[in-house]
């Protein structure tokens, strides 16, 4: 990365954030003049490295990549630029890590635990609402996600409780990897979200008229509830970011 856009990122001025606060780009309409071929391999080329970052050690920029990655096929100069602002940041925090190191309990059980929110209708062309979540094992980082999500909801609630039922399957998924290698796990995992709303539906089988529309699809994460395999906990929005 540094090596092909240090030259391009001169002279840019350095951030402490990866974007802009509330980033929210928008593929080009039919009238919008793209950037030339080599801008747009040079963007495709960004956006791939990055992507990478985020998969093993940046969660960081996993949101503004995600955005930028919805230009690949045709990208403008405000995009372009907009890339190129997030490389430098990129760049002037290369010697960002990530602490890998275990906290481990008196009685030697894995502790999973995950945080969850949702940007409701933050994608501006699809008006999908976006999902961010982030999973721990033992207080260190495993499992980070930002991710459209598949269909339009139609309340903050519902983009939340969306949002919850992602974690919940991660969170088993990771459970089953554990169980496979013998590993003794810290019952109920706790997941970690600061919408009421969603909070009520996954732990209520009662359905309210407003809710009857959501797809029964999410609410498995009610049955792991009963089980104890899974505790929905309150957390403050400013600790949930």
């Amino acid at each position: 990365l540094e090596k092909k856009f240090k030259s391009l990122t001169e002279g840019l001025r350095s951030s402490k954030l990866p974007c802009a606060p509330g980033l929210n780009l928008m593929r080009p309409k039919e009238n919008d003049e793209l950037i030339d071929n080599q801008k747009q391999y040079d963007y495709r080329s960004g956006v791939g490295m990055l992507l990478y970052l985020t998969k093993h050690t940046r969660p960081d920029i996993a949101n503004a990549v995600r955005e930028h990655s919805k230009m690949m096929d045709g990208a403008t100069e405000l995009h372009y630029k907009s890339l190129l602002r997030l490389i430098k940041y990129a760049l002037d925090t290369k010697e960002y890590t990530l602490k890998m190191k275990p906290k481990m309990n008196g009685n030697h059980l894995m502790n999973i635990e995950g945080y969850c929110d949702s940007d409701y209708a933050g994608d501006k062309d699809s008006r999908r609402s976006i999902t961010g979540l982030v999973i721990y094992l033992c207080g260190a980082p495993i499992c980070w996600r930002s991710k459209s999500q598949r269909g339009v909801t139609l309340s903050t609630t519902e983009s939340e409780y969306y949002a919850m039922s992602e974690l919940c399957s991660e969170l088993l998924f990771i459970k089953q990897i554990l169980e496979f290698l013998n590993m003794s796990i810290e019952y109920p995992m706790v997941v970690r979200v600061d919408n009421i709303g969603a909070m009520f539906l996954a732990n209520n089988s009662v359905l309210s008229q407003r809710a009857k529309h959501i797809s029964l699809r999410h609410h498995f994460i009610r049955e792991y509830v009963e089980e104890g395999v899974v505790k929905i906990i309150f957390v403050k929005s400013k600790l949930n970011s």
